[in-house]
């Protein structure tokens, strides 16, 4: 079983980043689950949502506390939560920002780095810093946890084409650093 646990703020899609990413397990005929854990906080808090996708069925109902990747969706959120707590050792961080994989890796020693500019590619393709459909193409590069045609079909089937063009275009921009 493969566990995504991704953090975020309110408004930047991260529930629904983990809904298409299940939809396009599925169609791949794998099992999974998609939750967020979220209380009464408002666009812009921190929120946390989860992924789990299986062979087999999942039959775990809990929170994933020691994800085997974690994707940062807003490059800020690094700064306030230790995104890389429980993560598993050589796990795979996909984060939203300016930065290499190798300036960030100082902060991330024991991991995997995958890094792109999200906000900037939100920015120019759907003119508002909503990066969860690009951070979808981003994951997929990082991890071939799903096939990115999958990802394009569930995104065109929810969103217009400016969306799978901001996933394809973090699929191409996207940068990796092993552990």
């Amino acid at each position: 079983m493969i566990e995504i646990r991704w953090h975020g703020r309110g408004g930047q899609g991260a529930v629904t980043a983990t809904e298409l990413l299940a939809k396009a397990a599925v169609k791949q005929g794998l099992n999974a689950q998609a939750f967020a854990m979220f209380g009464p906080e408002r666009r812009g808090s921190p929120v946390v949502a989860f992924t789990r996708i299986d062979k087999e069925p999942i039959e775990v109902r809990s929170h994933i506390y020691e994800p085997d990747i974690v994707v940062a969706l807003d490059p800020t959120i690094i700064n306030i939560v230790d995104i890389s707590t429980g993560l598993k050792p050589k796990g795979t961080l996909v984060i939203n920002s300016k930065s290499s994989p190798k300036e960030l890796k100082k902060s991330f020693p024991n991991f995997r780095i995958a890094t792109v500019d999200a906000t900037s590619i939100a920015l120019k393709r759907l003119g508002v810093p909503i990066t969860n459909t690009v951070m979808l193409g981003a994951l997929v590069r990082a991890t071939k946890i799903v096939e990115l045609s999958n990802v394009e079909k569930v995104v065109s089937e929810r969103f217009n084409q400016i969306n799978v063009e901001a996933v394809k275009e973090a699929f191409n921009e996207t940068i990796m650093l092993e552990a």
